[in-house]
């Protein structure tokens, strides 16, 4: 197992590294002073590629010519000593399960298994959506992950992965990461799956006011619906932490500990923004109703017994900060 003074020793390798927590995941290395990155993703037509620009790094690949690169003996992966693998389709509406088996459980599965046989630290991203409704808990102590019911594909496809290292064995020399909601800059690019921060912060700007969905469950009362929000620099400052330390393997939730409500998370918007609130409750799409979760907190003592003992930012900073900070200039992370 790499000690922590030599993880960093040959390339680090960061596949998704032009999406959200990838991209935030590179800034934080870059101020460790760790440029010697090898950058991965998929960039397509939309505009994540500006993720990138104020960030430093050795070389960009394709995603699928890094696969091609697995099976060759010469290939520029060999001189890469540790792997964070946050690659994968976050859109948890995607219909296609063919497409997320294929880029969140095959591609996870490959990488993951070259990096254990080729002796590299391996760190890859699960999701709290692994917990469906909650019923069955959402600890990352559970022993048997099988019994956990996932409320869409995007969640099946990372909870085949899961259970692949742990039947394998594998789950003992790596780090799986069950990300909350985590929201913060760069994650302009996602479309319909963008943290409602970054939408409200331009509804608000556009309307004046926030439409947040009503709640179709009598315990829980409009705009109460629960999450726990994590901001980024926390999520990958968790993530560097686990990697770094050797003697810490596999699943980990990642959130801040704490449920808050949509509510409060608008009120610290409007906040931010310096104005006055203006919330409205629309229906929700027939599709989500069933599949939509009314509370999600992570358990992070297991992260806490393993040292980790910086404080989390608190919403009403990280919304502050994401907002006045980044949103309002338009920056990016490294700018």
């Amino acid at each position: 197992m790499h000690k922590k003074m030599d993880l960093y020793k040959g390339k680090v390798l960061v596949t998704g590294g032009a999406g959200f927590i990838g991209s935030a995941l590179i800034w934080a290395l870059n101020k460790k002073g760790i440029d010697n990155i090898l950058v991965s993703d998929f960039l397509g037509k939309d505009e994540k590629f500006k993720n990138l620009i104020p960030l430093k790094f050795d070389d960009y690949l394709e995603a699928d010519a890094l696969i091609d690169q697995l099976v060759d003996p010469s290939s520029i992966l060999k001189d890469v000593s540790v792997v964070f693998h946050l690659g994968a389709c976050s859109a948890t509406t995607e219909q296609d399960c063919r497409y997320l088996i294929e880029n969140n459980y095959e591609y996870t599965t490959a990488i993951g298994e070259w990096a254990i046989a080729n002796n590299k630290r391996f760190v890859y991203a699960s999701s709290a959506a692994t917990y469906g409704n909650g019923h069955q808990g959402m600890d990352d102590k559970m022993e048997d992950i099988s019994c956990l019911k996932p409320l869409n594909m995007y969640g099946y496809s990372k909870q085949l992965a899961d259970l692949f290292f742990q039947r394998k064995g594998l789950l003992k020399s790596i780090v799986g990461l069950k990300y909350f909601n985590v929201f913060g800059p760069n994650e302009h690019h996602k479309g319909d799956m963008r943290s409602v921060v970054h939408k409200a912060f331009h509804q608000i700007s556009q309307t004046g006011k926030v439409q947040l969905f009503k709640s179709y469950r009598p315990d829980y009362r409009d705009g109460e619906q629960e999450r726990d929000f994590l901001y980024v620099k926390d999520a990958v400052d968790m993530t560097l932490y686990l990697a770094e330390t050797p003697e810490t393997n596999g699943l980990f939730n990642l959130g801040s500990g704490h449920a808050n409500t949509w509510l409060s998370l608008t009120k610290a918007i409007f906040k931010a923004m310096n104005l006055s609130e203006n919330i409205e409750f629309i229906e929700m799409p027939e599709n989500l109703k069933s599949k939509y979760q009314y509370h999600t907190c992570a358990d992070i003592s297991k992260l806490r017994s393993t040292g980790y003992q910086k404080i989390i930012t608190s919403l009403e900073d990280a919304v502050r900060d994401y907002i006045q900070n980044y949103l309002m200039s338009g920056k990016y992370l490294g700018d």
